[in-house]
């Protein structure tokens, strides 16, 4: 699906580094509680760039597009409540709330239904990551990303009513690998098929900024679908795509320039996946999500992150001085030219120079590392990976959680939200697919 890009929103935020890249005491003091594989700092007050960016040449726009923001997903008040879920087991649980497998009373079918507590949100200053989040998931209508069936809410807690994804976590099903490691032709089928679902936020005007393997589900086809959008930051306003000259001596077709000038400088995001920009203070665009690409894609080469420090301060340093290395042995000698290239310009320290930054998802799908990719047909390849669909109710890839308590979906029955209510403007609606 081609849909037009979007700018994004420049947030403003001191630059948290002295010179050379090494870290202030009290910039390790503000980050401690900011960092997570579960939570980051909220957002703060956007505002928007210069739709013309210096770094992109001035071209004419293509002619005649339209954004619809359902994109043919029709929506209607929601036709569901807590009540007509029966509750199977847990999925997963993070600080806010807890993801259940449940089974719909009258249909039998199977859902993810994320539960978020109100009071745990409003503690946590996370309001605006729920409403965004909600926003996103509704709107969304691509094979890649998690799909939205019905959100709706109570006095105390949020619902997202989500597919359920019976191989669970990439993160696990990866752990279960050989080596915990994928061939060279098995990661780059899902580099292709999360470049496929960046394109699309990013033509969207939506930044994911938590790429990692912990936030993205395997459907029970064996392909990928992204999910976890509470760090994502969308934008408000759209402006056609542009074509720009080809920049690549690979290839010398014109590219659509899918790039959103987009820069914000809020500290969100997983420490291993960090871009240097994000560390450094100094404002980042969706640029961040090819460096966390690359990283993604390193770690399922090699089953570890590239610059993983004994400490945070070490992680950072690495960060932000040292190159890509791949394992010097037989092994990663097999490694193509090509794929080692590819996780390098990801990985470049300079966001301006990074695979990506000129013109977005057309670059980074041009790159020879997927020349023997045709995104197209994506869907009717074969994954590497299949979950047995023998014992879905098992879950397989989630990780294992202890349930102390007995689950009830509410506590009460009176499902009327006060006017107060900071979530007032939290959508409950049913979505047909």
């Amino acid at each position: 699906m081609s849909l037009p890009s979007s700018p994004a929103p420049i947030y403003q935020a001191s630059n948290l580094f002295q010179t050379k890249g090494k870290l202030n005491n009290k910039a390790l003091e503000a980050l401690e509680p900011n960092l997570r594989r579960v939570s980051s700092v909220p957002n703060t007050k956007e505002y928007f760039a210069n739709p013309q960016s210096q770094s992109t040449p001035t071209t004419p726009p293509l002619q005649k597009i339209t954004l619809r923001p359902s994109y043919s997903l029709h929506k209607e008040e929601a036709q569901v409540g807590p009540s007509d879920f029966e509750k199977i087991r847990m999925l997963g649980k993070g600080d806010v709330g807890k993801v259940y497998l449940v089974k719909h009373k009258s249909t039998e079918k199977l859902y993810a239904l994320k539960v978020l507590s109100k009071k745990e949100m409003i503690k946590r200053n996370k309001i605006k990551r729920a409403l965004a989040e909600q926003a996103i998931l509704s709107t969304a209508n691509h094979p890649f990303i998690v799909p939205l069936y019905h959100s709706f809410q109570s006095q105390d807690n949020l619902y997202f009513c989500l597919e359920f994804c019976v191989g669970g976590e990439f993160f696990r099903a990866l752990q279960n690998r050989p080596g915990r490691i994928l061939k060279e032709n098995e990661a780059k089928f899902y580099a292709a098929e999360v470049v496929a679902a960046l394109e699309y936020l990013h033509l969207m005007g939506i930044v994911f900024r938590d790429l990692k393997p912990e936030n993205i589900l395997l459907h029970e086809s064996g392909h990928l679908m992204l999910s976890d959008f509470d760090l994502s930051i969308q934008s408000s306003s759209v402006t056609p795509p542009t074509f720009v000259r080809p920049s690549s001596p690979f290839s010398k077709q014109p590219m659509i320039n899918t790039r959103m000038n987009l820069r914000t400088n809020s500290f969100v995001g997983t420490e291993e996946y960090l871009a240097p920009e994000v560390i450094r203070g100094e404002g980042h665009s969706c640029s961040v999500d090819w460096w966390t690409l690359g990283i993604f894609v390193y770690e399922m080469l090699c089953g570890y992150t590239p610059f993983k420090g004994r400490t945070r301060e070490g992680t950072f340093e690495l960060i932000l001085n040292e190159p890509v290395e791949f394992p010097d042995n037989a092994y990663f000698q097999t490694l193509s030219s090509h794929c080692k290239g590819f996780v390098r310009k990801l990985l470049n320290k300079n966001q301006k120079k990074r695979l990506g930054s000129r013109a977005g998802a057309s670059e980074v799908k041009s790159h020879p590392f997927f020349n023997t990719i045709n995104f197209a047909l994506l869907r009717n390849m074969k994954p590497p990976i299949i979950p047995s669909k023998a014992q879905p109710i098992r879950a397989v890839h989630f990780n294992r959680i202890k349930e102390s308590v007995s689950f009830e979906l509410e506590s009460t029955s009176d499902h009327s939200v006060d006017d107060n209510d900071p979530f007032g403007s939290f959508s409950s609606v049913t979505i047909q697919r």
